[in-house]
């Protein structure tokens, strides 16, 4: 440097000139011996917090940040509420360009109660790795133990109210993405749970979220036996029948080599879902909410193309039932079953209320035809999926009568007096209709 500065003494006499000249050498020296590109673990500063950089991205993995990540409080209520929330805190930590660290489900439905919450780890119920593999390059998740310095922890508080708008809301995000906010290691979100958020993603981005969330092995293989227990109950069905063919079932797919159909229905007529759809009505001055035992078999009885005799899955929370008669009143060719009769309600009774969901869930969306309520979550989210699968087989329309996997809300009339044919409208800006029900369900 020396050398350098008596070189250039006799033309460069000016203070100025030689502190221009010391800069560019010292910024050429440090491109040459300190490169801090991700993959060359070098050192950046960050508030004074020494950081090593992350290791190199892959192709799949540009854009987010495994170094950096986000935090949400504990989700809550039921099963397909809980995914949902799950979702949106995923497309949260998407918009900050953040790791999101895995979360805690609740196995219980209790959730005014807190102190009554039974937590349980997400990888105890969905594949962790695989959730990682699936959506590569799209969302990520962590584990806590990724974290290097915990002391480093923004906290971000979630506005409500009315005067907490969409526009508000989104405005925060985007601050909390830049700036001094996004050198901070980990941002916490404090307040309500993320079900409850305001909703700034359209219904493919969630789509592809609940795509990869695959149970662990141990709740799939108990969904398995629960669907195998009703393909053996249709075998003995179709056996003591004389009248049938195997071939008569809504799908266009069957033969003697194929499983034989079943219906699954997702019966809401549950003590707290009919309090809760009684005041829904009088809110939205509608009738087509709530439905009676009675309305539902009527509707399942007329769903166009239904060949009888046909086996009948009820899907309903037996502890929160009112109603010990819902295998009564069906039609001569329709033969219902719930846990108990079926014989696996020793399979769901090991589990809490969030495992026996899922089970649950998985039989209903196997299901060669799901009848449920527009305005269920639970349903709503099978729906969402089946529509998936028919768009994933390039079907050619998804409400011909011969098409795989149909759906239909049985709180919605339809073609003679059957249920609404009923497929989920993807292009929707926003998870609205899902997240809280609507009458506006089909494209057909």
């Amino acid at each position: 440097m020396e050398v350098l500065l008596k070189f250039l003494g006799g033309t460069l006499n000016s203070i100025t000139i030689k502190c221009m000249v010391l800069l560019v050498a010292a910024l050429i020296l440090r491109v040459l011996f300190l490169p801090s590109f991700p993959g060359f673990d070098g050192i950046e500063w960050s508030n004074l917090v020494y950081i090593r950089s992350h290791p190199p991205f892959t192709s799949s993995d540009f854009g987010i940040r495994q170094d950096k990540f986000l935090v949400v409080p504990q989700l809550v209520w039921g099963l397909n509420n809980q995914k949902i929330a799950f979702a949106r805190a995923c497309l949260t930590a998407r918009m900050l360009n953040r790791t999101l660290l895995m979360p805690s489900l609740s196995a219980s439905l209790f959730y005014k109660e807190i102190d009554l919450l039974q937590p349980i780890s997400f990888d105890k119920v969905f594949q962790f790795e695989k959730f990682n593999t699936l959506c590569s390059g799209f969302v990520r998740l962590g584990h806590y133990s990724d974290v290097l310095n915990r002391t480093q922890v923004l906290e971000m508080l979630k506005g409500s109210g009315r005067r907490w708008t969409v526009e508000r809301d989104l405005s925060q995000l985007k601050e909390y993405s830049r700036g001094s906010f996004d050198d901070y290691e980990v941002i916490q979100i404090v307040g309500k749970n993320p079900f409850l958020w305001h909703d700034h993603w359209p219904v493919k981005d969630y789509a592809k979220v609940f795509e990869c969330l695959d149970l662990i092995d141990e709740i799939g293989k108990e969904a398995d036996r629960v669907v195998s227990r009703i393909r053996a109950v249709e075998r003995e069905v179709i056996g003591k029948s004389d009248s049938v063919e195997l071939e008569n079932s809504i799908t266009s797919d069957s033969s003697s080599s194929q499983p034989l159909p079943y219906v699954a229905v997702h019966m809401r007529i549950e003590i707290d879902w009919m309090i809760h759809c009684k005041k829904l009505e009088q809110r939205l001055n509608t009738t087509q909410i709530c439905s009676s035992k009675k309305e539902i078999m009527e509707r399942v009885r007329n769903i166009v193309g239904l060949k009888t005799p046909v086996v009948v899955y009820l899907a309903v929370a037996d502890k929160l039932l009112n109603n010990s008669s819902i295998l009564e009143g069906w039609e001569e060719g329709f033969f219902p079953f719930e846990k108990k009769k079926l014989g696996v309600d020793g399979i769901y009774n090991k589990y809490p209320y969030l495992i026996q969901s899922a089970i649950d869930y998985e039989v209903c969306l196997r299901a060669d035809i799901f009848v449920g309520n527009s305005f269920s979550t639970f349903s709503s989210l099978i729906v969402l999926e089946r529509t998936q699968k028919m768009i994933r087989m390039n079907a050619t329309s998804l409400c011909g009568t011969d098409v795989r996997w149909p759906s239909f809300a049985y709180n919605m009339p339809g073609e003679s007096n059957g249920p609404m044919r009923w497929i989920t409208n993807m292009s929707e800006s926003s998870l609205q209709a899902i997240s809280y029900g609507t009458t506006h369900i089909s494209n057909c």
